[in-house]
């Protein structure tokens, strides 16, 4: 671990003196076009003593022209900057993932579903969950695809397909934090840029008289430069290019009203729309190798996608330039820009709107896959498991733990389901890691069955769906006490055993909003329905009779349980899982040590 958190430093470092490198360019290029300021100010001062105005004609034509060069390049070491800055930010996230579970990318809180049926027993979202953990989607569609993966298991060959891309991308880690960096730019605006982005494509602007104006636009700048050079010689030149000018003018302030419009929707996306056009590149130029990347790079290049944003945004951005006071006149006036420029934006979404919904969705599976991507490169002891295609249930796992529990505290277990139905009974004491390790279990196999890898040696797994009831909750809200919650977690839980769906369930507890001779009637009767429907799952308790079931189903019924060994009155865990029942508790000495003396 230690050698990974120094490579991710060593990245950091590098890129923090990128960003000194290029933070000197863009003073340097500010000055300068202070000084084009300076230099313009400076040749109409020489032109007015001189009494001659062919001098600002001139210079100010020529320094324009300076002043836009180095607006130019300002703005790619502009760019330059800002993406080492955040290559820095994303190699230091990878620091303080490793080492407090940390993470700058969002929690996936959003995502949260009490009714949901594991997410919530599992911490799959929220603060401190797996979406913490795994999560390095910045766009708002790479966050759901995230979301969706990790709630739901998939087919065995799109589970396959996952992992060979995963390990794909984990070995050019290079290339993930740099397509990262240039991505996190998406996670910085609240509201959802890429819906606004989608809307304004599919929202035609009407311009009247588009085709009459279009036309005109491409004879404007030639009949007013011709009437200019034409003054020189004959002074009527002059004053008919005066009216031409006037006339330009006239035209954009009838459209105001239009250009206003698009240019206020249009100037919000235009510096996001660049930058997705440099993620898309990415992806395209990219020499992929497996399948599943390499079809899904394929689906930009042949629609040629980052060419046509990148187009779009140089559209957009170009509307930009009437907002230097005097560039913008002298543009208007020769090109009609604005216009010029809105039209252009209209033809473009006319013509280039469709399908861009799918090139985003490529996007949103490249995060995905590099969220994925980074548990196996961070954790490199973490397994891909080996999925099973099976009608029975197989969950055979070595050194098994738990991802969210910090690697110095985590306790491994094996496990063994192999191609049959079992339901094991797990007893034991207070705090002896039951419920850690049914969530052990649970946790994992959602992991194995999105395509990551999981926190174990090894792992086989057959594809079914984990149905947890652990933290079953009341509600003011629904009217609804613990034992009405509890009933109606029974009660999903009975009709998705019921159904075709493969399920594994988990359950921590079952019926503690009752009495203790309900509960374990209750308990027992709902076991046995189970095993009358071949379910398959985890039974944690602290009533050991219901251990007592292995004797009536010895072909079902496993018993598992956690101990503790008490030494000198101390309570030592460790957490290992033993076949057979508990039969040390510790919830006497627990009261005793807060001046409860039960025996007394």
């Amino acid at each position: 671990m230690e050698y990974i958190i120094d490579d991710y430093r060593s990245r950091a470092e590098a890129a923090k003196e990128q960003v000194i490198k290029y933070k000197r360019l863009v003073d340097n290029y500010s000055f300068m076009r202070l000084g084009v300021f300076f230099l313009i100010a400076l040749s109409i001062y020489v032109a007015d003593r001189l009494d001659n105005f062919n001098i600002i004609g001139v210079s100010v034509v020529v320094l324009l022209f300076c002043f836009a060069w180095l607006v130019s390049r300002q703005s790619i070491f502009e760019q330059q900057k800002e993406y080492f800055q955040n290559l820095v930010k994303v190699n230091e996230n990878e620091i303080q993932s490793m080492l407090s579970h940390q993470n700058i990318y969002q929690d996936g809180q959003q995502f949260a579903d009490d009714k949901h049926f594991y997410t919530s027993d599992l911490d799959i979202f929220g603060d401190a969950s797996l979406f913490q953990l795994t999560n390095r989607a910045a766009t708002s569609f790479g966050n759901k695809k995230l979301s969706d993966w990790l709630s739901a298991p998939t087919e065995k060959a799109e589970i396959s397909s996952r992992q060979s891309a995963v390990a794909e991308l984990s070995a050019k880690n290079d290339w993930k934090l740099a397509l990262q960096a240039k991505l996190l730019f998406a996670g910085k605006d609240d509201t959802d840029p890429l819906q606004r982005l989608f809307t304004y494509l599919h929202t035609p602007l009407v311009i009247p008289g588009e085709k009459l104006l279009t036309q005109y636009i491409r004879m404007a700048p030639i009949l007013l430069t011709s009437l200019i050079i034409g003054g020189y010689f004959y002074r009527l030149g002059w004053l008919i290019a005066i009216i031409v000018a006037i006339i330009n003018l006239l035209i954009l302030s009838s459209k105001g009203g239009v250009m206003l419009k698009s240019g206020t929707i249009a100037g919000r996306i235009g510096k996001i729309l660049t930058n997705y056009s440099i993620v898309f590149e990415s992806i395209e130029i990219e020499k992929w190798q497996q399948e599943r990347c390499n079809d899904l790079a394929q689906k930009l290049k042949t629609e040629h996608t980052s060419k046509r944003i990148k187009e779009l945004g140089r559209l957009i951005n170009k509307l930009e330039y009437n907002l230097i006071m005097i560039v913008g006149f002298i543009l208007n006036v020769f090109f009609l820009w604005t216009l010029k420029q809105v039209i252009a934006i209209e033809n473009w979404k006319k013509n280039n709107h469709q399908n861009l919904e799918e090139a985003f969705d490529v996007i949103a599976e490249y995060e995905a896959l590099i969220s994925l991507a980074s548990l196996h490169i961070n954790y490199p002891d973490w397994c891909f498991p080996e999925i099973i295609e099976s009608d029975t249930y197989t969950i055979n796992t070595k050194q098994i733990a738990h991802p969210l529990i910090p690697i110095g505290q985590r306790i491994a277990n094996d496990y063994e389901l192999t191609d049959t139905y079992k339901i094991d009974i797990i007893t034991g004491s207070n705090m002896a890691g039951k419920s850690t390790f049914l969530r052990t279990i649970g946790i994992n196999t959602v992991l194995a069955l999105c395509g990551a890898p999981v926190c174990a040696e090894s792992m086989k797994v057959s594809v079914m769906t984990v149905l947890s009831y652990m933290r079953i909750k009341d509600s003011l809200n629904e009217s609804t006490s613990t034992f009405k919650a509890e009933l109606d977690r029974l009660q999903m839980l009975l009709a998705a055993v019921d159904s075709d769906a493969k399920i594994f369930f988990l359950i921590d507890e079952m019926l503690r909003g009752t009495n203790s001779v309900d509960k374990y009637l209750g308990s027992k009767a709902v076991i046995q329905q189970l095993i009358s429907k071949k379910g398959v799952g985890m039974v944690a308790t602290h009533d050991l009779q219901i251990a007592e079931l292995e004797k009536q189903y010895p072909d079902y019924i496993r018993n598992y349980y956690f101990d503790i060994q008490v030494k000198d009155c101390e309570m030592l865990f460790d957490y290992k899982i033993k076949h057979g029942e508990c039969k040390t508790f510790n919830a006497s000495l627990l009261l005793k040590r807060i001046g409860i003396d039960v025996e007394s």
